[in-house]
C-alpha cells in the first residue's frame, strides 16, 4: 500500500466521517473549510458533480494546506489530473473503473474506488488497494451487508457512503471493517446556500461525540 495512503488511512479512521460536499460557489469554500477545521474536522470530499470542483479544491488547499481533501465522483482520467493538480490528496470513485484505478496505481495516486461485490473487492485487492468505498450503502444492504463481508475480506476497510446520517452513523462506525463514513448530510445544498455555518459547526461537534464514543467502545 502507498505510504501516503497509510497516513491518510490513519486520518480517516481518526475523523470517522468524510463530509461529501457539492459546492459551486467558490467564494464560500474557504469559510466552509474554516468552519470544519475549527470544529475539529479538517476533512472534506469535494465532488466533481459540481462545476468548479477543481477551483474549490485549489482554493481550500491554498488556505488550509493541512486539510485532507478528497476529490469525489471522479469518472474520468482527465478529472484525476485536474484534481491532483489542484492539490487533492485522494481520488474517490463511485464504482470500480479499471482504467481509472490503473492510472492512479501507476502514478502513485491514492484512490478509494467504489466496490460492493466480491468480484469488485477481489479486483481491487489485486491492485493492492484495501480501502474501498461502499456505495450506495443503505441501498446496497447497509450494515448487514458490510458486516457479512468481514469474514472473507478481513484485510479490507470500507468507507460506506449513501444514506448515512446522524441517526445511523454509530451503527456503521461500530463495524470493525468500517474505516470512516461519507455523508452529505453535514454540508447540505441548503446549508451552503444559507451559509449556515453555525448548524454545520454544531453537527460537527455531534459527529465527533459519536465517533469518539464508538471508537472508545471498540
Amino acid at each position: 500500500m502507498d505510504n501516503k495512503m497509510i497516513v491518510y488511512e490513519e486520518k480517516l479512521r481518526s475523523h470517522g466521517i468524510v463530509p461529501v460536499i457539492k459546492i459551486e460557489d467558490i467564494s464560500v469554500s474557504c469559510k466552509l473549510a474554516e468552519t470544519l477545521t475549527n470544529a475539529g474536522l479538517p476533512i472534506a470530499e469535494i465532488t466533481f458533480r459540481a462545476d468548479g470542483a477543481e477551483k474549490v479544491i485549489k482554493q481550500i488547499k491554498q488556505e488550509y494546506p493541512d486539510m485532507l481533501v478528497l476529490a469525489g465522483t471522479v469518472l474520468y482520467i482527465e478529472q484525476i489530473k485536474h484534481a491532483i493538480s489542484a492539490g487533492a490528496d485522494i481520488i474517490v470513485t463511485p464504482g470500480f473503473n479499471e482504467r481509472i484505478v490503473e492510472y492512479c496505481v501507476k502514478n502513485s495516486i491514492p484512490i478509494i474506488p467504489g466496490c460492493v461485490t466480491p468480484s469488485e473487492i477481489e479486483t481491487a485487492m489485486m491492485y493492492g488497494i484495501n480501502v474501498l468505498k461502499y456505495f450506495p450503502a443503505e441501498a446496497m444492504g447497509g450494515t448487514d451487508a458490510i458486516k457479512s463481508l468481514k469474514g472473507p475480506y478481513d484485510s479490507i476497510s470500507f468507507m460506506p457512503t449513501g444514506g448515512i446520517n446522524l441517526l445511523n452513523l454509530a451503527d456503521y462506525l461500530s463495524l470493525s471493517n468500517v474505516l470512516a463514513c461519507g455523508g452529505s448530510f453535514l454540508v447540505s445544498d441548503q446549508r451552503l446556500k444559507d451559509c449556515d455555518w453555525v448548524s454545520i459547526y454544531e453537527d460537527c461537534i455531534k459527529i465527533k461525540e459519536i465517533v469518539n464514543s464508538v471508537r472508545r467502545k471498540g
